[in-house]
C-alpha cells in the first residue's frame, strides 16, 4: 500500500497534505525519515510515524454500541440521527456499516463493522445466530400464548416464526431468544396473540452481551477475544 493511500484511508491527512508533511520531515518508516510517500510499505509489518503519531493500521473495525431509542440503524437518513452520527470523528474513514438492524424505537446491542464478508455470514439464515431480547408488552402474556410464540405464529405474508425461547419474568416481562431477524419480527409475534410490544431491547447477538455499564448511545470497540468468537460464531 502507498504511504499516501494508508495515512488518508486512517483519515489523519488527505494525500495533498500527507506529500507536505512528508517533505517537512514529519514522517518515518521504521525509523528513518521518509520524503517520498508514493513508496509502498506493509502497514500490518512496517512501523509507519507520521506527524510524531506511530500509525496503527487495522483492516477492519468491530464496535458494539448500546443503541438509543429514536436513532436509525442506518449509514444515512434525512430526517433521523443515524447509529453511525453517534461515533466519533476517528472512525470517518472506516466506511462503517451497521450488522442488522434495530428499529428506531428498539434499543440495545448493535454491531458496527466494516467487514462485509463477516457481517453477511452473521445474517445468513444458514447460520442461526441467536439474538435475545429483553421484553415489555402491554397486556399479560399468558403461558398459551408463550408457548404458541415458542411453536411458532404466523406474521406478515402468511410466514410462520421458527421455534424460539420465551423466558417469562412476569406478566408483561421476559426474554425472547430469536435465531431470524424478519422486519420487525418480535412486535409481529406478539401482534399474532392480540398483544404489544412496548419495550424491546437487544441484549445479545451470537457471542456478543450487551455490557451493563455501556450506557445508551455509548459504545466501544470488541476485544480480541470477542472477535474471535464472532468469527468462530459466522463459520469462517
Amino acid at each position: 500500500m502507498r504511504i499516501d493511500k494508508l495515512i488518508s484511508e486512517m483519515g489523519l491527512a488527505s494525500r495533498k497534505e500527507a506529500d507536505k508533511a512528508a517533505r517537512n520531515g514529519m514522517l518515518f518508516v521504521n525509523g528513518e525519515m521518509q520524503k517520498d510517500v508514493s513508496r509502498h510499505i506493509d502497514p500490518e509489518k512496517d512501523a509507519i510515524v507520521f506527524c510524531g503519531n506511530e500509525i496503527k493500521y487495522r483492516q477492519f473495525v468491530y464496535i458494539l454500541m448500546n443503541k438509543p431509542k429514536g436513532v436509525v440503524s442506518a449509514t444515512e437518513d434525512g430526517r433521523d440521527k443515524t447509529v453511525l452520527d453517534l461515533l466519533s470523528d476517528e472512525y470517518s474513514s472506516f466506511d462503517l456499516f451497521p450488522c442488522g438492524r434495530l428499529d428506531k424505537y428498539t434499543t440495545g446491542l448493535i454491531l458496527l463493522t466494516n467487514d462485509g464478508d463477516l457481517a453477511h455470514r452473521l445474517l445468513s439464515p444458514k447460520r442461526h445466530v441467536k439474538k435475545a431480547y429483553s421484553y415489555t408488552c402491554q397486556s399479560p402474556l399468558s403461558d398459551e400464548d408463550a408457548q404458541k410464540l415458542q411453536e411458532g405464529v404466523f406474521i406478515e405474508g402468511g410466514y410462520k416464526t421458527k421455534p424460539c425461547s420465551v423466558i417469562k419474568e412476569d406478566q408483561t416481562h421476559g426474554k425472547i431468544v430469536i435465531d431470524e431477524g424478519k422486519y420487525h419480527q418480535i412486535k409481529q409475534m406478539f401482534g399474532a396473540c392480540q398483544n404489544k410490544i412496548t419495550e424491546l431491547c437487544r441484549i445479545s447477538f451470537g457471542p456478543l452481551s450487551l455490557p451493563k455499564d455501556l450506557k445508551d448511545g455509548e459504545y466501544r470497540e470488541l476485544t480480541e477475544e470477542e472477535i474471535s468468537a464472532l468469527i468462530a460464531a459466522s463459520g469462517r
